[in-house]
């Protein structure tokens, strides 16, 4: 693939990079779109957002960093290096839910309709940055002789070259897309406010453990715990399950509101 889309001279244009920015342009104008539609404060919801950004880059590269401790103490300054990939996305919701909650709680904001509006555009945002992964040949797959297995030829490349691998980032990004699919027909059959957030997260969780059975063991994703899956694979279960409980138990108890 391209893990660098333009040079000029000394400067770089990393896909990863362009890929990430259009992710979170994209998620932000969907979210905003959908806070409008819902009658919220569209310059609020963006302000929040901004916030929610910085907290989802912090949250996601400081679980990274963690992740591979001893190559970042080598080289400390590599922390900064986002173009070169390694966001983890665990990391990232954690990051980005304490910012936006803090910036929900300062502003006194309706915070379950901000969340949901804020889930509509999330998958489309997923769906990006895994389009750029899998440009920079990250977050690669296992071994693979499917027809379509991916070889990667280009030096600068994240992942092992001139071998077939499974395109675990392509896997992810298509189921992402049918998570968009179903929150967007949610909208407007929600029983009860925060049951977007709460279905983006049990059904991203589930997307992520999925596309897990497809990376690479070479690919260090944290320890590994029972059944050979790796620290991402179980907290992606783990979300998917807390949030899938708490939907289930607030869905039971309410009925259809008007949105």
């Amino acid at each position: 693939m391209y893990p660098v889309l333009l040079k000029y001279g000394p400067l770089h244009l990393y896909t990863y990079g362009l890929f990430l920015a259009l992710a979170f342009l994209s998620a932000i104008y969907i979210g905003g779109r959908e806070a409008q539609r819902q009658g919220l404060n569209r310059g609020q919801f963006y302000d929040m957002c901004f916030y929610t950004v910085v907290g989802a880059i912090v949250g996601s590269r400081l679980l990274y960093v963690f992740l591979e401790l001893p190559t970042f103490l080598a080289h400390p300054l590599k922390i900064f290096a986002l173009w070169e990939g390694g966001l983890v996305f665990h990391g990232g919701v954690v990051g980005a839910l304490i910012a936006a909650f803090w910036y929900m709680r300062r502003h006194a904001l309706p915070w379950r309709q901000f969340l949901d509006s804020l889930a509509l555009g999330m998958p489309v945002g997923q769906f990006l940055g895994r389009i750029g992964c899998f440009m920079a040949g990250g977050c690669w797959g296992a071994p693979s002789n499917l027809p379509w297995a991916v070889t990667f030829t280009n030096p600068e490349t994240l992942c092992p070259v001139k071998e077939p691998l499974h395109p675990s980032q392509l896997y992810e990004a298509l189921l992402l897309l049918g998570v968009f699919g179903i929150l967007y027909g949610l909208r407007t059959r929600k029983h009860f406010q925060g049951q977007m957030i709460l279905a983006y997260f049990f059904l991203a969780g589930l997307v992520r453990f999925i596309s897990e059975f497809f990376r690479s063991p070479l690919d260090y994703r944290g320890p590994i715990f029972i059944f050979n899956w790796p620290l991402t694979q179980v907290v992606a279960l783990g979300i998917a399950v807390l949030s899938g409980a708490v939907l289930w138990w607030f869905w039971r108890r309410s009925a259809p509101v008007k949105t």
